[in-house]
């Protein structure tokens, strides 16, 4: 994995995926080492992000890297015009690996195709999230004990959620069972489901959430993104089409963990909070890991 750009999961193979996801489990138990003192990490933010940028930035500084970067793209040359390409080209002289994420789908990649260091995907428009897809499969494997023969349900917004996306194509490396609950307007797009035909994996897609909660091991809800959203109609159609409280938790499986890739808006209301079953910060924190674990891997301080 030195010096490869991650875009996509695809990017990585499956037995890729899972020696991150065992670096990470070493990394949790032994989360501070001054293995990158000698690198700088630059986080290039065009759109607002808490969880994904502090969590990398948390990754970098605990293993002594510097971090360079910005937060809101009004504070860097492209408020001056600058085009996409020569940020990537100025900012590559300056850091040694770049962390991105960009509102248009397929920047990511074409970072990648112009930077002279590895690029990091942390978000590209409804495209990939592919990052959040390794910490969700750390979750999942470290509440399950497997990613093997699981039931998984993808609650909300299937159509422009790019975390329900990478997940999705992830977990067809494995005998995965898919549920995917959501409004009409906001189904998985097809080209995902192309996926899961080609591996002869099961797929069952429904409007009712409840029918559902009994049958899955994983229960990952989602936000409808509302600056998806062209018209404020459309998203006042479905914002509340689905909202998780702690009595609708009566019938689920023992094993059943609650995932979300947060932010929540109310989809989650906050009596769930203190239910077991819920595992959403659990993961957050999770990322901190995953996170050391593709710096270091891709900036070959660790095979």
């Amino acid at each position: 994995m030195k010096n490869r750009s991650l875009i996509s999961i695809n990017d990585f193979t499956r037995a890729e995926h899972i020696r991150i996801l065992e670096l990470a489990g070493a990394f949790e138990n032994n989360p501070r080492q001054r293995i990158l003192q000698d690198y700088v990490v630059a986080t290039l933010f065009f759109e607002p992000s808490t969880r994904t940028r502090l969590s990398f930035e948390s990754a970098a500084t605990r293993l002594g890297a510097k971090v360079i970067g910005f937060t809101d793209s009004s504070s860097s040359s492209v408020q001056k015009g600058e085009s996409l390409r020569d940020t990537i080209l100025t900012v590559s002289n300056y850091c040694d690996i770049i962390v991105m994420r960009h509102p248009r789908e397929g920047s990511a990649r074409f970072a990648s195709e112009v930077a002279k260091v590895p690029v990091i995907n942390a978000g590209d428009g409804a495209n990939q999230h592919p990052t959040q897809t390794l910490l969700d499969m750390y979750s999942i494997r470290k509440t399950q004990g497997s990613l093997d023969n699981l039931n998984i349900a993808f609650v909300g917004d299937l159509k422009y959620g790019r975390t329900v996306h990478s997940l999705v194509q992830a977990l067809c490396h494995y005998n995965t069972t898919f549920h995917f609950v959501s409004p009409l307007e906001l189904k998985l797009p097809s080209a995902v489901k192309i996926d899961i035909k080609q591996r002869n994996l099961v797929y069952h897609q429904s409007t009712d959430l409840l029918e559902v909660i009994p049958k899955v091991d994983i229960l990952y809800m989602t936000r409808i993104q509302k600056e998806r959203f062209s018209d404020p109609l459309d998203y006042e159609k479905v914002k509340n089409a689905y909202i998780l409280n702690n009595q609708m938790l009566d019938a689920a499986k023992p094993n059943l963990k609650i995932l979300h890739p947060l932010p929540r808006v109310n989809e989650i209301t906050t009596d769930v909070d203190g239910n077991p079953k819920a595992y959403y910060f659990t993961q957050a924190l999770n990322g901190v890991f995953v996170r050391q674990a593709l710096l270091a891997s891709i900036l070959g301080v660790v095979d």
